[in-house]
């Protein structure tokens, strides 16, 4: 065999080892955790649509709801929902004068971006107080509770009746007085950003 050839045979022979080793570090197994079972892979998948087919079973109504709230929630939303250092939950009634809001905590929600009001979907407000709510405790409510403060903070901001009941079948029925102005913006691949950070 000539020199020319010994050092193709070498190159290629890198080459090939080379590719062996970049197969192996993208292997589905680097020795390292375990596959996940059904069990713990539907215990992660909490997300609810704003069908609600997701929804647990469950019922609640403003009334269960309030005496949560101020147990749960008042610490950082306020007793009224409006005059805590978290985001603004309630909308701040009229009749009640000219009220002093703390400094807000980022992101600082008041007013119309209450969440209650501006959601398009009932189900979306179910879904982050199971989720991330109360602080420190995130995903510690049972479904009957999350339930009973969804229709708390509802009823609250004039959405529903203080004795509706909410549950798996009536929450996604809810209207919800910004579902007909929430738009999504048109955005394509290669486009700039529609919000661009500041």
């Amino acid at each position: 065999m000539d020199l020319r050839r010994l050092r193709l045979l070498v190159v290629a022979l890198g080459i090939t080892v080379g590719l062996c080793r970049i197969e192996l570090a993208q292997s589905p197994t680097f020795g390292l955790g375990k596959t996940p079972t059904e069990d713990e892979i539907r215990a992660w998948d909490i997300a609810i649509s704003p069908d609600g087919k997701e929804l647990p079973e469950g019922t609640g109504t403003a009334k269960e709801g309030a005496p949560l709230y101020a147990q749960k929630c008042a610490a950082c939303h306020g007793a009224n929902g409006y005059e805590g250092r978290a985001p603004q939950l309630i909308k701040i009634d009229p009749a009640a004068g000219p009220v002093k809001q703390p400094p807000c905590l980022s992101p600082c929600i008041r007013g119309a971006n209450v969440m209650a009001l501006h959601s398009p979907y009932a189900t979306t407000i179910w879904d982050y107080i199971n989720r991330g709510m109360p602080f420190g405790k995130e995903g510690s409510l049972k479904p009957n509770e999350v339930y009973a403060l969804t229709a708390y903070l509802l009823f609250k901001n004039g959405v529903i009746p203080e004795g509706q009941v909410m549950d798996a079948k009536s929450l996604p029925q809810v209207k919800m007085p910004n579902k007909d102005g929430y738009v999504l913006p048109e955005w394509k691949h290669g486009m700039p950003r529609p919000f661009p950070n500041k």
